[in-house]
């Protein structure tokens, strides 16, 4: 049901690459209120999010992973998601255990083919907004609560005769409601069904925008 972009009409050769992490933690506090339905995920397991600045001109004040355009100075797409988290969040890269890499996703509206690359953070480091023209927010998100089936959504956007529809969610994290939609709601949706952890949900629980 979900309005995910057409690859066939994505030219991904003009596309410019980037990266995302998508980086899994041990919390040391505030564990998941939910108890998941999976027993491979732990009250404590949480994963990585940031809040982009307003200011922003493309997906401002929009919740995303650490991430951004692969340089040329970059080694690889892996170097590229660990040199951007570093420089938005403040993170210590060599805590960070690289566990692989997921397909090529395309974002057309910004004209970007995203590499999503999943870590595992085996030595956590304090995290914090870098730059404040860059985001707003640096959080953990606990995984558990991430599948609890009461903060899960359908966004939808009326564009003229059509409306788009995808996976979010309301979620409150260190004492502030996250609004997760858009691309990274998309790829966290596809990853933790892929996992095998995803919970049945009401997908008829719709949030318009705009």
């Amino acid at each position: 049901m979900w309005d995910l972009p057409e690859v066939d009409a994505f030219d991904v050769d003009r596309a410019r690459p980037a990266a995302v992490l998508i980086l899994f933690g041990v919390l040391d506090r505030l564990p998941a209120e939910h108890r998941a339905r999976n027993a491979a995920v732990s009250a404590d397991l949480d994963v990585l999010l940031l809040t982009r600045a307003q200011t922003l001109r493309s997906h401002a004040g929009q919740v995303a992973f650490p991430g951004g355009r692969v340089d040329p100075g970059d080694d690889s797409v892996e170097s590229a998601a660990l040199r951007e988290a570093w420089e938005e969040t403040g993170l210590d890269p060599s805590g960070v255990e690289v566990l692989g890499r997921l397909g090529e996703q395309p974002l057309p509206f910004s004209n970007h083919v995203v590499t999503p690359v999943v870590g595992w953070w085996h030595q956590p480091t304090p995290v914090r907004p870098v730059d404040a023209a860059e985001s707003s927010a640096v959080f953990r998100a606990p995984v558990a609560d991430l599948l609890d089936p009461a903060n899960r959504v359908t966004w939808t956007i009326r564009q003229g005769a059509e409306t788009r529809r995808g996976p979010g969610w309301i979620l409150e994290v260190d004492g502030a409601e996250r609004f997760i939609w858009g691309f990274t709601a998309g790829l966290l949706d596809r990853l933790l069904a892929r996992l095998g952890w995803e919970e049945p949900w009401d997908q008829t629980r719709e949030v318009p925008l705009g």
